[in-house]
């Protein structure tokens, strides 16, 4: 594996060498900005691996997205390939049907430290809820992205992030109503501990996420990817583009045929699949 590949993959021109904090914010940017959050290996024959040698096949010489255990274990590895001291934490993300935390840990982030400061950098979390930047460790402090204000709280337990968004206006009024557009301004995202984890501790995880029938991965095909004025993502059937503005994001959606499906991989994505995949949308809340 070569992190010159990597780093050229996301488009980072600077120091290979210098592991700052300016670096960090940009190569956490560049990442999110050129990888997209996908699942779709689960519905195209395929399967995601938590061997990082293939992760690194399938994002970087593949031109590929991946989930958050692909994703994020790939930046673990450019990180501490840079000089950055860095830990790999587990998170439970939010149900928000339920209203509380998913029972089992199923989200993979890093830890960074940074003149003794720690960040929390999450490349892999998709659509509105993606952080562009990494995030202070510090509990009770507003940080504001493009996407909307981000928080961390500790309650002694463990952390729990959040995030403060603005109205959402649709285009198309035909879409007003879609279960994909979430109208809540306040979001809980997903909470965890400092307590280091290895890759082997996300194993069983992974394979029931891709092979549950209740998993929300089984249930929709998922891809997105963050732009300079917002996001766009490809749920099931549905394509979304969303601009953030001032005081409100302006989301435009329209269905996409099945035979237009890989064209819009293509242009808006920059993906090309080897295999085909079947679009889903069943029933599940995922919103954007």
């Amino acid at each position: 594996m070569d992190l010159r590949e990597y780093l050229k993959r996301i488009g980072f021109t600077g120091q290979l060498n210098k592991p700052d904090l300016d670096s960090l914010f940009t190569i956490h940017k560049l990442h999110v900005m050129s990888v997209p959050f996908e699942n779709l290996s689960v519905h195209n024959g395929e399967k995601n691996s938590m061997d990082l040698r293939v992760i690194y096949n399938k994002i970087v010489e593949s031109n590929r997205g991946g989930w958050c255990c692909e994703n994020n274990l790939l930046f673990s590895w450019a990180l501490k390939e840079m000089g950055y001291k860095s830990t790999i934490l587990s998170g439970r993300v939010f149900n928000s049907l339920e209203q509380d935390f998913l029972p089992n840990d199923s989200h993979l982030i890093n830890l960074v430290e940074i003149d003794g400061k720690q960040y929390i950098a999450d490349v892999s979390f998709g659509v509105s809820c993606q952080i562009w930047y990494p995030l202070e460790l510090i509990s009770g402090k507003d940080q504001p992205q493009p996407p909307g204000v981000f928080r961390l709280t500790n309650n002694g337990e463990k952390w729990i992030l959040e995030k403060t968004g603005r109205k959402q206006i649709i285009v198309d009024n035909g879409f007003a109503d879609s279960g994909l557009v979430d109208k809540r301004l306040i979001k809980t995202i997903y909470c965890f501990t400092l307590t280091p984890r290895v890759v082997e501790y996300f194993l069983k995880m992974s394979v029931m996420l891709q092979t549950n029938p209740s998993s929300l991965f089984m249930l929709k095909t998922i891809c997105s990817l963050q732009t300079a004025t917002g996001f766009r993502a490809l749920i099931g059937w549905t394509y979304s583009e969303v601009t953030f503005k001032e005081d409100s994001d302006s989301v435009e959606m329209k269905k996409i045929p099945d035979d237009e499906i890989e064209a819009v991989l293509k242009e808006k994505f920059n993906m090309v699949l080897i295999n085909k995949f079947t679009p889903k949308n069943n029933k599940a809340f995922y919103s954007i």
